[in-house]
């Protein structure tokens, strides 16, 4: 048996280190740590609960706007604020913007090279790239002198010895299957997203005034409608929304999902891998009656256990004893015995660093050995994300996403069962952000309706003045970030922030294990995965990558010993 150490794993936002152990060529064992620490809890203490959206907003440059949105409505929650529902359109359209844009970068440049190998595009045939790309899709460019000039440019890179955003990856591994040709639409549509994902996030400028942190409001949101008045949200720049959602629809139709569709026949061996957990948690959103039904969200709450598509179980987040976490083998301590766990209004955010100093050769995944605790729902591991959402979805009877799975199911000829794997997760994705284009011009029109009748309110002065609070007070503010469920959680005293916690999708995913031993979704994930190679564990990142962390830095990878065999410098 031998351990590898992939630290930091690349093309994701933060920093992880998986560590694995191989046996007989395929993973036994995984641990998952966050080796970085934030502590805006404790930032936030103290703070007027107003202004935490825009520190929170900062906790992520990728999901930007999601920890904004949990923030202003834990503060409404706890305060009995109620948005106006232009406000919760235009709420739900930056919602929408965000989840486009973010699964596109993602699938194209933080997880496809995963499966695209961009090296093998210099032997492509033009011609026949183009008729494959013209079998699937309609997308205008692809013919074959869109190629041929492509290819030449990616030959140029070659030959000059740089490849630029492309240079120092794992190419000609083994594990690549595509055809050349394939390789080369996935090198094209690469550059392709790279030009349009600018153009989507300027609904956040319009409505937030800016991007990747667009101004958020308690009671609403901070922009007025006025169709002809110059500095309000007026026709032209509504008119201009409702191009930028057209565009992203197509992109996503005849580009994102096309080249999904062909991509995954070649990979269905990975149905079979990364499946990990089988519990899913959603806490839903999108609503289109206010967000105190949950009933009436786009994206439905609840919890589906054992893969149980028959049951639904809710999710309450005021429950001190449902959602609660443990800090076993985190660097914290509880007053009340780290091998204990806490509910976030209870929550306590104190360092307690008792791991090796890096450099180390291993963690101590006996002891502590993650900056991100444990969180579990009724004690249970949880995974969150775009499969969790279209599972809960599925389960609770949601027809547009049951319709949306069985389409896809039907097109590649596989079982339902595919979804629950490294390659599920990641075709889950694609299939949500097309429910999301459609879902984005259902609420754009809906905006425009209100706006047609009369109705231009966009934001609810009541309770606004903290001389109307009580003086204390408690809210949940909870939402579906791309990387999965997302809540905040405040306790108001004397007007001031007393306590706030953040748990984030990630720290559902990737965090430790708890004080029973139970894996969470990373760790479990990885379990029975082949590594052909451990000086290019390509496999590790495909599944871990299937979850989506964002940003790149670099790979070290050591042997057992915990000595250096390779490093790879990515993009």
């Amino acid at each position: 048996m031998s351990r590898i150490v992939v630290d930091p794993i690349t093309r994701i936002e933060g920093h992880l280190r998986i560590e694995v152990e191989i046996k007989d060529g395929k993973i036994v064992d995984a641990y998952s740590s966050g080796t970085m620490v934030r502590g805006f809890e404790i930032i936030l203490k103290g703070r007027d609960p107003r202004d935490a959206w825009a520190f929170t907003e900062r906790a992520c440059g990728v999901c930007t706007t999601v920890h904004a949105l949990a923030s202003v409505r834990t503060v409404e929650d706890a305060l009995g604020i109620v948005v106006p529902p232009n406000a919760e359109l235009i709420r739900n359209l930056m919602f929408c913007a965000q989840y486009l844009q973010d699964h596109v970068v993602h699938f194209y440049h933080l997880h496809a090279l995963d499966w695209v190998d961009v090296v093998s595009a210099l032997k492509a045939d033009p011609v026949k790239t183009s008729e494959i790309a013209q079998k699937i899709s309609n997308y205008p460019k692809s013919s074959p002198k869109y190629f041929s000039d492509l290819q030449k440019r990616l030959t140029a890179f070659v030959n000059s010895g740089q490849l630029g955003i492309f240079a120092n990856a794992y190419w000609g591994h083994p594990a690549y299957k595509l055809p050349p040709e394939v390789n080369l639409i996935g090198v094209a549509h690469y550059l392709e997203a790279l030009e349009w994902q600018k153009e989507i996030v300027k609904i956040h400028t319009i409505f937030g005034g800016k991007n990747p942190h667009p101004n958020y409001l308690v009671g609403g949101v901070p922009c007025s409608l006025n169709l002809d008045e110059a500095n309000a949200i007026n026709a032209e720049r509504l008119a201009y929304v409702g191009k930028l959602l057209d565009d992203a629809q197509n992109f996503v139709e005849q580009v994102y999902l096309a080249d999904v569709f062909a991509v995954a026949p070649f990979y269905l061996e990975w149905a079979g891998y990364g499946g990990g957990l089988k519990n899913y948690l959603a806490y839903g959103d999108l609503p289109t009656a206010g967000y105190n039904d949950p009933s009436k969200f786009k994206f439905p709450r609840g919890v589906v256990l054992d893969r149980n598509l028959n049951e639904v179980h809710p999710v309450d987040g005021k429950n001190l004893d449902e959602i609660q976490e443990y800090v076993t083998h985190s660097w914290y301590e509880y007053s009340v015995g780290d091998d204990k766990a806490l509910h976030p209004w209870n929550g306590e955010t104190k360092f307690n660093f008792t791991g090796p100093k890096p450099p180390y050769e291993y963690l101590n995944v006996k002891e502590k050995y993650s900056w991100l605790k444990t969180p579990r729902w009724n004690g249970k591991p949880m995974e969150v994300g775009p499969l969790a959402r279209l599972v809960v979805g599925y389960a609770s009877g949601n027809q547009e996403i049951k319709e949306e799975i069985n389409e896809a199911l039907k097109k590649l000829n596989v079982p339902a069962t595919v979804l629950f794997s490294t390659l599920g997760r990641t075709a889950a994705r694609a299939l949500e952000t097309r429910l999301i284009a459609r879902w984005a011009k259902e609420f754009y029109q809906q905006l425009l309706s209100n706006i047609k009748n009369g109705d231009t309110r966009t934001f609810n002065p009541e309770k606004w003045e903290p001389s109307t609070w009580p003086e204390e007070a408690k809210g949940v503010g909870m939402t579906e970030a791309p990387r999965g469920a997302l809540a905040h959680w405040i306790v108001i005293k004397d007007r001031k922030i007393e306590n706030y916690q953040l748990v984030v999708p990630s720290t559902w995913n990737a965090s430790p294990r708890d004080a029973q031993g139970q894996m969470s979704a990373y760790e479990a994930s990885l379990i029975g995965t082949p590594v052909k190679n451990p000086e290019q564990p390509l496999e590790i990142l495909r599944t871990i990558h299937s979850f989506d962390p964002c940003i790149a830095c670099a790979v070290h990878v050591y042997d057992e010993k915990g000595r250096y065999i390779h490093q790879l410098q990515t993009f």
